[in-house]
This record gives structure tokens, sequence and C-alpha cells, in this order.
């Protein structure tokens, strides 16, 4: 009877680790859908792509966005303004540099924008969305977009 007992018990922690693996996602890399500020403007710079590493971002713990893009003409300076908002709230602003994004000046063609930074630990989970706006150094508008990503809290674990 035991031997009966201990194969039910192991078959039922096997599907509940199979049904684990299928209804929760992974914190992998993943393509996030993005959308243009104004549908009908002709951005300078076409954006193809952002992916979020890892998604969801863990609060406390490092999350990199690469945005790949392309460009018709060299940009050899310019800013990076980041506006994030917290369920339609928004609730933080940035500005960068555009050298210290990506290596300038930025050559005619494809190109990969990269940031990265470690949101605190007290960041509220929840869904977010980020507006990122790319001016030359003339102050002109290159290219607007915005996205969606999800951030989860960390390990109350330390990682000691």
């Amino acid at each position: 009877m035991e031997s009966v007992a201990d194969l039910k018990l192991t078959l039922l922690l096997l599907f509940a680790a199979i049904i684990s693996l299928v209804l929760v996602p992974s914190a992998q890399a993943a393509t996030t859908d993005v959308k243009y500020c104004d549908k009908k403007a002709d951005y300078p710079v076409k954006v193809s792509g952002v992916v979020v590493s890892p998604n969801p971002v863990v609060s406390g713990k490092p999350a990199t966005f690469n945005i790949s893009a392309t460009t018709g003409k060299p940009i050899s300076s310019g800013k990076v303004v980041i506006d994030v908002s917290y369920f339609g709230v928004h609730v933080h602003t940035e500005n960068h540099d555009l050298s210290e994004e990506i290596s300038c000046p930025i050559a005619a063609g494809k190109f990969v924008l990269s940031h990265s930074q470690t949101l605190p630990g007290f960041t509220p989970p929840g869904s977010y969305t980020l507006k990122m706006t790319l001016e030359d150094g003339n102050n002109q508008l290159l290219t607007c977009i915005s996205f969606k990503f999800s951030i989860s809290f960390g390990s109350s674990v330390s990682d000691s």
C-alpha cells in the first residue's frame, strides 16, 4: 500500500511541477511590443524592437533595455529622455547624454542603444510604461517610442 501512495504522491508532485513550468513565466529576455508616440510621424530613427532582460524586471536586480534601431544619417551627439509611468501615473524621468548609452558617433545603419540599471528593492511590482525620446545635438527629435514592461518583487532571501 505504501508504494501506491508514494507513486501517487510522486505523480502529483510531477504534475504540479509541469503545471508551474507552463503557467509561470520565466525570467528571460523577451522582445517587447513598441509603439511610436506619433503614428503619423516620419522619425529619422526607426526602432525595430526592444528586448527587456530579465522579463519581468526584478526589483533590486540589474535590468537591461536593448533598443534596436536604424538611422539614415550619422548621429554625432544627442540625448535620451526616459519617462516611466506606473499604471498610467508618471513616476520617474531620466535624462542621459547619448554617449552614456552608446558609443558616438553612431554610423548610418543599424545600431543598438542599451540602457542598464538596478531598480531599488522597494520598487512596487506591476505594469509600467516607458516612453523614450531620442534627440540629436541640435535638440531635433529623432524618435519617440513607448513600450510596456513588468516588474516583480526580488527575492526576500539574501544572495550571500
